[in-house]
């Protein structure tokens, strides 16, 4: 495998990355909170954009995986940052971003900074806004009194150790919701989602397809399908949706 490289951005972090060659648009992938780019689905589409001889980036945000930083310093407009920084400097021309989770809020936010830059999108399990309509808006009372006294709570998680939000995270997340005000999509798009995904539910999806604005939208629903999508059936769909967005957009 090939060795790790890495980035060091204006704002003092390192980002670790790898980079394939090929032609364009490029695919990138954003991956979701806590989860890194040796994941299932990022090595996965690494392997087919290699195979078609596509160019791929694949790269982990400040306080993930081999990046520096720890997640606790971190916050969506961090993770914002780390994504421009990183396409704007290992990437030229046309992109094909591939957001998962989280990495589909960091996708959306993208699309407000260089909508002229992406040829097309792809979101699985997108997750915009959920420091506010997930976390805050779930929080008990005393879960509330423990971020303002301590400055962070711990969340359960499903797929390893506990979260750790902390008030930054919360406070930060207000300033880039994508949710409230228009948000304009001008170029293909597919939607991800799988009906028995327990962190992200179907009526999140439903709601980004109703908000957004563009002219090649479409929600694809896999029954079954949890937060992972990443069983050999999901994979074959994110590929088929990526083939998709990119032919759409020629």
């Amino acid at each position: 495998m090939p060795a790790t490289t890495f980035l060091d951005t204006p704002q003092g972090r390192r980002i670790a990355y790898h980079k394939t060659d090929g032609q364009g648009p490029c695919v990138v992938f954003l991956g979701g909170l806590k989860s890194d780019m040796e994941g299932t689905k990022a090595v996965h589409l690494e392997a087919w954009a290699k195979a078609q001889g596509r160019a791929f980036l694949r790269f982990d945000y400040s306080g993930h995986g081999e990046s520096s930083g720890t997640f606790e310093e971190g916050c969506i407009g961090d993770w914002a940052e780390d994504t421009v920084e990183a396409l704007t400097h290992l990437t030229s021309g046309p992109l094909i971003v591939v957001g998962s989770s989280m990495g589909g809020w960091q996708a959306l936010l993208l699309a407000r900074r260089v909508p002229e830059r992406i040829a097309g999108m792809v979101t699985i399990a997108a997750a915009p806004d959920f420091t506010e309509d997930s976390y805050w808006a779930n929080f008990t009372d005393a879960q509330k009194a423990d971020l303002d006294r301590k400055g962070a709570v711990e969340l359960a998680s499903d797929y390893m150790e506990p979260y750790v939000i902390t008030k930054r995270m919360i406070e930060d997340g207000r300033r880039n919701l994508v949710l409230r005000d228009r948000l304009d999509l001008p170029f293909p798009v597919r939607c991800l989602q799988g009906t028995a995904d327990s962190a992200v539910s179907t009526e999140t999806a439903l709601r980004l397809l109703d908000h957004a604005d563009g002219p090649d939208m479409r929600l694809i629903l896999v029954k079954g399908a949890d937060h992972r999508f990443s069983d050999p059936a999901c994979l074959t769909l994110i590929e088929a949706a990526i083939a998709d967005v990119i032919e759409a957009g020629q």
